[in-house]
């Protein structure tokens, strides 16, 4: 029994040695590929953290997000969680066939209170004569929650509760349109080939006339989405199909590479073939549109797909991320004269925008 004993003492003590060692001497990324995050820095030493007790907090945070193996031993516990214990969601990530989605919930009325005031400033100072449309995109998890009984906020309260307080907007409801399988199984963005309906919609309340005929193109990379990543678990990769039109194809576009960038396809975020990503602000350019309309799209990562789909309504569309760019530098950017102006947002952002200034 003694010696049973010190075995296990003795093979204790070694894991935890070995590990601990390994942390100290393993060279840790400081961005996490499979969460598309950057990791915790090493925090600041010095009187002040250390009496508030900010660096014990933070180092634990650092500790945690530089272990060693860190995405094994995230999908260990992943597959523990739910697979052993039968939980129905690992960190508000949860899966319903092929697809994987998060948890939004709740309603967050402070940020959206925020994001309000964000967009009536907007108006005021820029927005005399502009016609000005608001349309609300909602997350997957209002197509999804029902299925397995995950929490949900109530969507159509959360888009009366926008469209209340920006009454200055004709708001444009879109979310009958959509369905699961209109986005990505493994990420959270929609899919461009299944949003032409929705597109139209909108374009039809902007008075715009959009028609194109449009060839779908399939594009040769497996597209694995933050919801992949963040779910730590193995799971089938995603395909990307672009649109094509005569319109788009010609169209200009400044502060993105091409309204479709073949080199995003190499990265970690396929998706952002779509006007190159995340950009501050995005012009399109539509030299043979028969009118002048303009078209002025504040917006997030959403937008990027479904702005190829407006080109043929519109001589220029401007797109305009307040995540990158203060809202009191615009007027030096963007010119507001003339256009009609269409806040376009997902849910996920308006219920999380701290992020928008």
């Amino acid at each position: 029994m003694k010696t049973k004993n010190r075995i296990i003492i003795f093979s204790v003590s070694a894991f935890f040695l070995m590990m601990s060692l390994w942390g100290i001497f393993w060279e840790t990324p400081n961005y996490s590929q499979s969460e598309r995050r950057a990791l915790a820095s090493f925090p600041n030493v010095n009187v002040e953290n250390i009496v508030s007790g900010d660096f014990s907090k933070e180092f634990d945070n650092y500790t945690v997000e530089r272990f060693p193996a860190r995405d094994v031993w995230r999908q260990i516990k992943a597959y523990v969680k739910t697979k052993l214990f039968f939980q129905k969601d690992n960190n508000n990530i949860y899966t319903t066939g092929r697809h994987i989605s998060q948890m939004e919930y709740p309603m967050n009325t402070p940020m959206m209170d925020y994001v309000i005031e964000l967009f009536s400033g907007i108006k005021e100072k820029y927005l005399d004569d502009n016609k000005i449309y608001l349309a609300i995109i909602p997350d997957k998890n209002k197509y999804l929650a029902y299925r397995t009984g995950h929490l949900s906020m109530d969507y159509e309260k959360f888009s009366n509760y926008m469209a209340e307080h920006m009454e200055y907007a004709k708001y444009i409801e879109i979310s009958d349109l959509l369905e699961a399988d209109d986005y990505y199984y493994t990420d959270s963005h929609w899919r461009q080939e299944k949003i032409v309906d929705v597109a139209v919609r909108i374009a039809d309340a902007m008075g715009a006339n959009i028609f194109q005929t449009y060839s779908e193109h399939l594009l040769e990379a497996d597209f694995y989405g933050v919801y992949a990543g963040q779910s730590a678990l193995k799971c089938e990769p995603d395909t990307i199909t672009y649109l094509l039109s005569e319109t788009i194809q010609g169209a200009q576009v400044e502060s993105a590479k091409a309204v479709y960038d073949m080199e995003k396809a190499k990265g970690t975020d396929p998706y952002e073939i779509f006007l190159s990503g995340n950009q501050t602000i995005v012009t399109l350019k539509n030299s043979q549109c028969e009118n002048q309309k303009r078209l002025i799209i504040f917006r997030d990562s959403f937008g990027s797909s479904i702005a190829p789909l407006f080109i043929g309504g519109y001589s220029e569309i401007i797109l305009v991320d307040l995540r990158y760019i203060s809202s009191d530098k615009l007027s030096e950017f963007v010119d507001f004269e003339n256009a009609d102006v269409l806040f376009l947002y997902s849910t996920i952002l308006l219920n999380n925008s701290r992020s928008m200034k």
